[in-house]
C-alpha cells in the first residue's frame, strides 16, 4: 500500500513539474514576466487610485490587434421606407467577439414621383431583389472573405471585396452568355426584312427665326447609351468597406473623417482639414412639380465660403421661413365685379408647396424666374445681398426633360427646345441672375456638344457640373478621364461597388484634373450620416445634401455641425477660397493635358461677408 502511494504521489509530482515548466515556457515565449515585473513597478510608483482599471488599461495596450470575426447583413429601411443594406461588424477583441458598429448605404435608384404604376412596380421588385442578394453576398460568402483581417488594413479589405466582385461580375456574364445560346438554339431565326426607308428631312417651321445654322435644320438627337449595367448585389461592396473603416476608427477611437483623410493622404494626417462649402436645396420645381416649369428639379443655396456650416444654415433657414410664409399667404383677390363676397377669389393662382423627398418644398410655379425671384425678393428683405452672403445653383436634371418623340427638353408644359436652344437659355438666365454659378445636369450625357458650348459660354463665370450625365466612378477609374463630357466637376456619390479606396483614387483623379468634387446623398437616404464624415476626409469643394427638412437629411446637418465645432475646438479647421472659375480655351487644354495649370482668373464673387446680414 505505502509503495503504491509513493508510486502515485511522485507520477502527480512529475506531471506538475512538466506542468510547470510547459507554463513557464508559455510565459517565457510572450514575454509575460519581464512585462508583468514592468507593469507592477510602474503600478507601485503611480499608485493609481483604481488600480485594477490601470491594470486593465495597460493589459488592453498589451492585447492583440482586434481582428474581423463575423459581418452581418440586414434589410432595413431607408428615410422614405423603401428597403435597403445595413451592415454590422463584429470583431474579436481580447479574445471575445464584440460588435462593433452598423453602416446603412443608400441604394443607386432615383425616385420618380410621378412615374407609372408598372414602372414603380417593376422597380421595387428590382430594388428588393437588389438588396436581399447584397444580404445573401454579405452573410455567406464575404463574411467568410474577411474573417481574420485586421479592419485598420482598409486597402487590403477592399482588394479582397474587389476581387470577390470581380468574380461575380464574370458569373453574371457567363450565366448571360449560357443564357444567350440556349435562347439562339431554340428560337428560329427570322428571315431578313427589307429596313425601312429613311424618314424625310424635317420642314422648316414657319416664321423660324434666321441665326445659326444648327437652328435652321434641327439635327437628329443621339439616342439615349445604354444604361450602365449594375450588376444585382453590388451594394454589398460599398456598404461592407464603409463599415469596415467605421470599424476602424471606432476601435482607434478616431471620428470616421479623419481616418478618411489618413487614408487619402497616406496616413500623413493633414494639418488642416475644409469643410465642404454647403449647396441646400431651398425649392424643386422640376417634372414632378405641379407647375408648368420643370426645368429647376432643385433650385440651391450656396452660402458665402467665409460663413461657417452653422451660420450658413441658419441663414437658409430664415430664407426658408419666409417662403413657407409666401406659400401660406393668400393671393390678393381681383376686384368683385358682383354682388356678394367671393367673386373675386378666382383671380391669380395661389402658390402652394409639398414637401418632397429631397427635403424641400416642391412648388407650382410656371416660368424659370419665379422661384429665381421669390428668393431675391425674400433676399432683399432680410438684407441678404445676392452674389455676397449666398450664391445659387440649379440642378437641371436634363434627363428627366428629354421628350424623344419630339427630340427636344420640354423645360415648361408644352415649352420644348432642343439641345441648341438650351445652350441660349443657360447664356440668357445666368446673364439675367449672376448669382447663379453652378448648373447641374444642364444636358443630357449625350449631346456632349452642347456641353461644349455651354463650358465655353458660362465656364468662366458658372460651374458646369455633371451628375447623372457622368458615368459610374468604377467606370470612370477605369478609363483614368473625368472629362468625357466637358465641364467643371463631377458628383460622386457612395453607392453599389464603391469603396473606400476607390473614393480616395476618385477624387483624387479630380484633383488632378483640375475639376471640382460634389460629395452628394442619394435620393432615397437613410439616417446613417456616415456620408458627412467621408465628405470631410476626403476635402471635396461642396457636398449636396438636399434640403433641411426630413430627419434622415437633417441628422447629415447635425453631423456637420459637430465636425466643425471638433476641427475649431482642435485648431484644424481650415478655411475655403473664394469661388474661383477656369475657362480652358483649346490652347489651354493642351497646357493642362501635358501636366501644367493655367493661371486662375480672378475669384468671381471675391467681396467680404456682411456679417450682420448673414447672422440674420
Amino acid at each position: 500500500m505505502g509503495e503504491e502511494g509513493g508510486g502515485r504521489s511522485c507520477g502527480t509530482t512529475r506531471e506538475l513539474q512538466k506542468l510547470k515548466q510547459q507554463a513557464m515556457e508559455y510565459y517565457r515565449e510572450n514575454d509575460v514576466p519581464r512585462r508583468l515585473e514592468e507593469l507592477l513597478n510602474s503600478t507601485f510608483y503611480l499608485q493609481p487610485a483604481d488600480v485594477y482599471g490601470h491594470l486593465a488599461n495597460c493589459f488592453s495596450k498589451l492585447a492583440k490587434p482586434p481582428t474581423i470575426c463575423k459581418v452581418v447583413g440586414k434589410n432595413v429601411l431607408d428615410g422614405l421606407g423603401l428597403p435597403t443594406l445595413q451592415v454590422e461588424i463584429f470583431c474579436t477583441v481580447q479574445n471575445f467577439p464584440k460588435n462593433i458598429c452598423s453602416v446603412v448605404i443608400s441604394t443607386h435608384f432615383e425616385v420618380h414621383e410621378n412615374a407609372l404604376p408598372k414602372l414603380v412596380e417593376a422597380e421595387e421588385l428590382e430594388r428588393s431583389d437588389a438588396v436581399s442578394t447584397a444580404v445573401r453576398w454579405v452573410n455567406e460568402t464575404i463574411t467568410e472573405e474577411l474573417q481574420g483581417l485586421a479592419p485598420s488594413n482598409q486597402a487590403e479589405v477592399d482588394q479582397v471585396l474587389r476581387t470577390f466582385f470581380e468574380s461575380k461580375v464574370q458569373e453574371d456574364k457567363e450565366r448571360k452568355e449560357l443564357e444567350k445560346s440556349l435562347e439562339d438554339s431554340t428560337v428560329p431565326t427570322p428571315s431578313p426584312l427589307t429596313p425601312p426607308l429613311p424618314p424625310p428631312p424635317p420642314a422648316k417651321k414657319t416664321g423660324q427665326k434666321q441665326g445659326r445654322k444648327d437652328t435652321l435644320t434641327e439635327k437628329p438627337i443621339i439616342p439615349p447609351e445604354p444604361v450602365e449595367p449594375i450588376l444585382c448585389g453590388s451594394m454589398a461592396i460599398g456598404a461592407v468597406s464603409l463599415a469596415v473603416a467605421r470599424t476602424s476608427a471606432v476601435l482607434g477611437n478616431n471620428p470616421l473623417y479623419l481616418n478618411i483623410a489618413l487614408l487619402k493622404h497616406h496616413q500623413d494626417q493633414p494639418a488642416k482639414l475644409t469643410i465642404p462649402l454647403l449647396m441646400v436645396s431651398l425649392v424643386s420645381c422640376g417634372k414632378s412639380s405641379p407647375g408648368k416649369l420643370n426645368l429647376m428639379k432643385e433650385v440651391i443655396c450656396i452660402p458665402h465660403p467665409r460663413l461657417t456650416a452653422q451660420q450658413g444654415v441658419d441663414m437658409l433657414l430664415e430664407i426658408q421661413k419666409h417662403i413657407n410664409k409666401t406659400i401660406e399667404m393668400p393671393p390678393p383677390p381681383k376686384p368683385e365685379t358682383r354682388k356678394g363676397h367671393n367673386g373675386g377669389q378666382r383671380g391669380q393662382q395661389q402658390i402652394t408647396g409639398k414637401m418632397s423627398h429631397l427635403g424641400c418644398l416642391t412648388i407650382n410655379y410656371d416660368t424659370i424666374e419665379q422661384p429665381l425671384l421669390l428668393i431675391q425678393g425674400i433676399c432683399a428683405n432680410l438684407g441678404l445681398e445676392m452674389g455676397t452672403n449666398l450664391h445659387l445653383a440649379i440642378n437641371c436634371a436634363a434627363h428627366e426633360l428629354m421628350d424623344y418623340s419630339k427630340g427636344k427638353y420640354e423645360v415648361m408644359m408644352g415649352t420644348y427646345k432642343n439641345a441648341a436652344e438650351m445652350v441660349d437659355l443657360y447664356v440668357e438666365l445666368i446673364n439675367k441672375f449672376p448669382s447663379i454659378i453652378a448648373l447641374i445636369d444642364p444636358f443630357r450625357k449625350e449631346d456632349s456638344e452642347q456641353w461644349d458650348s455651354t463650358y465655353n459660354a458660362l465656364g468662366s463665370k458658372c460651374y458646369i457640373i455633371a451628375g447623372t450625365a457622368s458615368k459610374s466612378i468604377s467606370k470612370l477609374l477605369e478609363d483614368g478621364n473625368v472629362g468625357i463630357l466637358r465641364c467643371s466637376g463631377l458628383i460622386v456619390k457612395h453607392t453599389n461597388q464603391t469603396t473606400m479606396s476607390d473614393l480616395v483614387e476618385m477624387t483624387n483623379l479630380i484633383d488632378s484634373k483640375k475639376h471640382i468634387a460634389v460629395f452628394g446623398s442619394a435620393d432615397g437616404e437613410s439616417s446613417d450620416d456616415s456620408l458627412v464624415d467621408l465628405a470631410v476626409g476626403l476635402g471635396v469643394r461642396f457636398i449636396k445634401l438636399g434640403g433641411l427638412s426630413r430627419g434622415e437629411r437633417v441628422t447629415k446637418y447635425n453631423r456637420l455641425f459637430t465636425i466643425e465645432e471638433e476641427l475649431v475646438q482642435n485648431g484644424t479647421l481650415g478655411f475655403n477660397a473664394e469661388h474661383t472659375f477656369f475657362s480652358l480655351n483649346e490652347e489651354a487644354k493642351k497646357v493642362a493635358t501635358a501636366g501644367e495649370l493655367p493661371e486662375p482668373s480672378e475669384p468671381i464673387f471675391a467681396t467680404e461677408v456682411v456679417e450682420e446680414s448673414a447672422k440674420t
